[in-house]
């Protein structure tokens, strides 16, 4: 997987980004489980799993679009605030899909935690993400920094 994302990416402080960002997703797994008193086993497990891949997808699209708007003449300032206003709708829709989708899975008493794992996870990280990762990647990949390091 790590190689994958090194050949998509292309730069090893992306990949870190990009894997730091499926972190996000326990948080709403966590949250739904405790709300829904579901049993954390290996199906939630499973769900984890899934669910850091549908994360990672989505911010791999923020991503890929900050870096085609740079690679075109943008500043970083613009590109990563051009690429997420550009790139919410799609993530957003995507997430509200797969959550509505897991939904009537979530009564099932063997798929349940799963279902629960992702509803939750998606829904709380795909809205982290977007809300993050903008900031993270000023952060990280900031002019100024790199100008300072110079002089």
């Amino acid at each position: 997987m790590l190689l994958i994302l090194m050949l998509q990416l292309q730069k090893f402080s992306r990949v870190v980004l990009v894997l730091c960002s499926s972190f996000l997703g326990l948080i709403g797994a966590v949250l739904g489980l405790l709300v829904f008193n579901a049993p954390f086993g290996f199906v939630a497990l499973l769900g984890l799993i899934a669910l850091a891949g549908m994360i990672m997808r989505n911010t791999i699209l923020l991503v890929d679009q900050i870096e085609y708007n740079k690679h075109n003449g943008s500043t970083l300032n613009a590109s990563v605030i051009d690429a997420t206003i550009l790139r919410a709708r799609p993530v957003i829709l995507t997430a509200l899909a797969s959550v509505f989708a897991f939904i009537p899975l979530a009564f099932n008493i063997f798929w349940g935690p799963m279902a629960i794992v992702m509803i939750g996870g998606l829904s709380v990280a795909t809205f982290l993400t977007l809300l993050s990762l903008p900031a993270f990647y000023l952060v990280i990949f900031s002019e100024k920094k790199k100008d300072k390091a110079v002089q």
